[in-house]
């Protein structure tokens, strides 16, 4: 119980009387702490005791070999022993067994000769060398420690006797770089170089290629580096062409400032090499124009290159109208005009082979851009109309159409003050190929020019190609609301309430309603809802409808404050009929949560 209570409380706060500082604190810490543990030393008084306890422990650690002889530890552990006690025969037999245990323990080979090479045996450390590359010579651990010693030994010739043991082997790259090395260490430039060529056959990737020609800039001459990297590219043939080899060769021209060399050799790889293995060298070309060319020069860059790589793409899939665009917009930045009607007339010549909308839609675009290009860039005016009449030809109107191509045809028309032409496209359209959007954007036209007959004509042939349109309907009924003629807006809506089937009636019944609001006809609004509660009794009319009578004015003015109690009492009056109706009537249905939330608006609106 007591350790749940927590610390002590200490009830005596007060200082000692005896303070201790922390300086003695330290003192008596470090006066109290142990002497460290140090290794004991063992002494030996004759050579008897020195026998004694090193034939115990051979015999400790024979036994630990004959209980696991394929552990080399316990083998190199043994011998490591035997070399402390300066028994250098009895340690070369442990590694000899431990050899004939697992010959191929490259661990216990680089111990074994690490133990000679200490001991100075140098003949016997060249011979376990020699045995150890004729057991294991894809092990370039073992070969390395052959060369180190005979070159530390000053065994030069000796050292290229093993290098070349050794490649005959043809190891990794490191080895034929340690190779070089040495023999530009010793000033052999002909030896190294004869080293590289019989490298390059072995490894002939790009990297090496450099490395030689690295090697020939620094201590041979230009000619020698133009022909390694002419050989590399001859060797490497198109297949394995790498844009470091023609990156590496055209920055060493460069530097000589043999800036047509070093263009020339660009140009050859870009037009080679496809787009993505010369992304960096296409940056490097970049950069060299920038540093040593012109303007021209360097637009030339970008945009062949670009080129290139689309020419190669549409090789592949000549209807990939993306690239197509992609090309097209390339030439406009040129600002070569017949450049771009060239590839918009490439372009257009590729005609989708079905005769499905959404294999043509992409397609019309290309004919749509030539068309802007042709009147906005070009300014020519006569191309662009050709363009829209061609385009209109090809699309085969019986299976589909494109509305957009028929207005903006018009809309081009019209700009060129062409109406009679733009009003002639047009109905055509309308009448190969009539749709909602021909219809809207016709109207459009006509609005703008304030030919509002003409939109009343348009808008009286798309009721009855398609009277199920109810936003054909509003946007009929808006145009007369505007134009301030009340009979005719009620006449169509009274139109369109009528039809049989509306894709979206309650938008209909909604502006009808509305309208008359606005008129302040709150009779013919009553009606509205009525004649709207016969066709459905959705709770959202019946709560519209109370809404709007308890917003209803009276009909006779009096003095204010009268007015505004009679509008209070008449209002609820009638919205509280209007909610008792639709009480019954929600009930008899049996839909119980809308009348809660009958009741619940209800509750909320007094």
């Amino acid at each position: 119980m007591e350790a749940s209570r927590g610390p002590p409380r200490v009830k005596n706060k007060a200082a000692a009387p005896v303070q201790i500082s922390a300086e003695q604190l330290l003192r008596e810490a470090v006066d109290r702490q142990e002497p460290g543990l140090e290794a004991p030393t063992q002494r030996f008084a004759d050579l008897e005791e020195l026998h004694e306890y090193q034939g115990r422990k051979r015999k400790d650690f024979e036994d630990y070999v004959r209980r696991n002889r394929i552990n080399m530890n316990n083998w190199m552990r043994y011998a490591a022993w035997e070399l402390e006690q300066k028994e250098f025969r009895r340690a070369r037999s442990i590694f000899e067994r431990a050899l004939d245990v697992d010959p191929t323990s490259v661990v216990l080979w680089i111990r074994y000769i690490e133990a000679e090479m200490k001991t100075r045996n140098i003949n016997h450390a060249r011979n376990l060398l020699d045995r150890a590359v004729t057991i294991l010579p894809r092990i370039d651990k073992l070969w390395y420690k052959y060369v180190y010693m005979e070159e530390t030994l000053g065994n030069i010739p000796g050292t290229r006797q093993v290098f070349e043991r050794w490649m005959s082997w043809e190891p990794e790259e490191g080895a034929w770089g340690a190779y070089i090395k040495m023999e530009k260490r010793y000033s052999e430039f002909e030896r190294a170089r004869a080293i590289f060529q019989r490298f390059t056959v072995v490894h002939p990737e790009p990297r090496n290629w450099i490395k030689w020609a690295r090697f020939e800039e620094e201590y041979g001459t230009s000619d020698l580096v133009r022909e390694v990297y002419g050989a590399a590219i001859e060797t490497l043939g198109e297949d394995f062409m790498d844009e470091r080899l023609f990156s590496a060769y055209a920055k060493f021209e460069a530097k000589l400032k043999e800036y047509e060399r070093a263009r020339a050799i660009y140009k050859y790889a870009l037009d080679r090499l496809p787009r993505s293995k010369a992304m960096a060298l296409h940056k490097a070309y970049t950069t060299f124009e920038k540093q040593f060319g012109d303007r021209e020069g360097l637009e030339d860059v970008i945009l062949s290159k670009r080129r290139v790589q689309y020419e190669e793409q549409l090789k592949e899939n000549p209807r990939n109208y993306d690239v197509w665009f992609d090309f097209a917009r390339l030439e406009e930045l040129s600002g070569d005009p017949e450049r771009v009607r060239d590839i918009y007339e490439r372009a257009i010549a590729q005609i989708p082979p079905s005769q499905e909308k959404r294999h043509w839609r992409r397609y019309i675009y290309l004919w749509i851009f030539y068309a802007v290009w042709e009147e906005m860039e070009a300014k020519e005016m006569e191309r662009a109309g050709q363009i829209y009449q061609e385009c209109l030809k090809i699309i085969p109107h019986k299976k589909f159409t494109f509305a957009k191509v028929w207005l903006m045809k018009a809309q081009f028309e019209v700009r060129q003050m062409q109406l009679q032409a733009a009003r002639k496209t047009l109905g055509q359209a309308i009448g190969m190929c009539p749709k909602d959007k021909l219809f809207r954007g016709y109207i459009e036209i006509e609005q703008r020019l304030f030919e509002f007959a003409r939109c009343r004509t348009l808008f009286e042939k798309q009721i009855e190609w398609n009277p199920s349109n109810s936003q054909s309907w509003l946007q009929f009924a808006a145009l007369e609301q505007s134009l301030l003629d009340t009979e005719r807006t009620r006449a169509i809506y009274e139109l369109a309430i009528e039809q049989p089937t509306l894709d979206m009636p309650e938008l209909v019944w909604k502006a009808y309603i509305d309208f008359e609001e606005e008129e302040y006809e709150h009779e013919r609004v009553r009606q509205l809802y009525e004649r709207l509660l016969q066709k459905t009794d959705h709770i959202k009319v019946w709560l519209n409808y109370a809404r709007f009578e308890s917003l209803v004015p009276p009909e006779e003015e009096e003095e204010e404050e009268e007015e505004a109690k009679q509008f209070t009492e008449e209002a609820a009056t009638r919205a509280r009929a209007v909610f008792s109706r639709a009480d019954k009537a929600l009930k008899d249905k049996d839909l119980k949560e809308d009348v809660s939330c009958c009741f619940q608006k209800l509750f909320d609106l007094f």
